[in-house]
């Protein structure tokens, strides 16, 4: 299922879930894709395990620490994308992924992996718009969509950025790493519906999104919320009981509790998709 399509499907969730793959273990994230797979999520976000992650917060950067001492790499979640399509998962995969291992990779190269192992979208948080241009083009003619991001400070950019999206836009709620929040930047109504606007493809807001409460709210003014940081947690609170086979099926089930608490399908949310 494209990206597109699944932002329009009646019965998905509007939620984008992200993980970071190998945390636990690969075979824990590929039961945790299955799940959310099974919960018709909009897209998973796969986030590639890297040492110096600028735009993550503490939650996220342990998590890529304890992946990284399992030697995940992004050859290793690029394998983890092709086993979970040949189990039969559909949702939209989208790869989070800063620049430094595509470039050891070679953009061109992962471009052709990611199209081969089914993955549907990328996103590369430290690439700028204007230099990511190139690879845009390239990923859009194998059928891989770039997924531009804007912030709040973005405003005199927003119009140019979103012009030739693909996918989706993501929407950076607040200033600053990613982590769970409380209270959310002033503006970022307005801001998101500056963006919803001006947008050809629909939007996602993510950073901070940690309750039902902030899907609901953030759904009025965007097409589907992002979690990270709360789902990663999760994830490490559940921690020994993974690897613990009395416990391991409550552990995942605990997990699908989570994403299914924070926002009802597709069909009962109004959207503009």
């Amino acid at each position: 299922m494209r990206l597109d399509e699944a932002f329009r499907a009646a019965g998905r969730r509007p939620l984008i879930p992200f993980i970071t793959a190998g945390d636990p273990d690969l075979g824990t994230t590929l039961e945790l894709i299955r799940i959310l797979d099974e919960e018709k999520m909009t897209a998973i976000e796969l986030g590639v395990p890297y040492s110096d992650p600028l735009a993550d917060g503490p939650v996220i950067q342990a998590a890529s620490g304890r992946a990284l001492v399992h030697g995940v790499t992004l050859s290793t979640v690029l394998e983890l994308a092709c086993e979970a399509r040949r189990n039969g998962v559909k949702t939209p995969l989208v790869l989070f992924s800063y620049y430094n291992p595509i470039l050891q990779y070679g953009p061109q190269a992962l471009i052709t992996t990611a199209a081969e192992a089914g993955v549907n979208g990328m996103i590369i948080p430290d690439l700028p718009w204007e230099e990511g241009r190139e690879i845009a083009e390239s990923a859009r003619v194998h059928g891989v969509d770039l997924i531009p991001l804007v912030a709040p400070t973005s405003r005199e950019r927003i119009r140019r950025i979103v012009s030739d999206a693909q996918g989706f836009v993501y929407c950076v709620s607040s200033l600053g790493t990613t982590g769970v929040r409380s209270r959310f930047d002033l503006g970022v109504d307005d801001f998101l519906d500056t963006v919803r606007e001006w947008s050809p493809v629909p939007t996602a807001v993510g950073f901070g999104i940690s309750k039902a409460e902030h899907v609901r709210r953030f759904l009025k003014h965007a097409d589907a919320a992002v979690v990270g940081s709360a789902l990663v947690r999760e994830v490490e609170r559940a921690g020994e009981a993974f690897f613990d086979p009395a416990r391991r099926e409550e552990a995942l089930e605990g997990i699908r509790r989570f994403v299914r608490e924070l926002a009802e399908p597709r069909s009962t949310v109004a959207s503009r998709t």
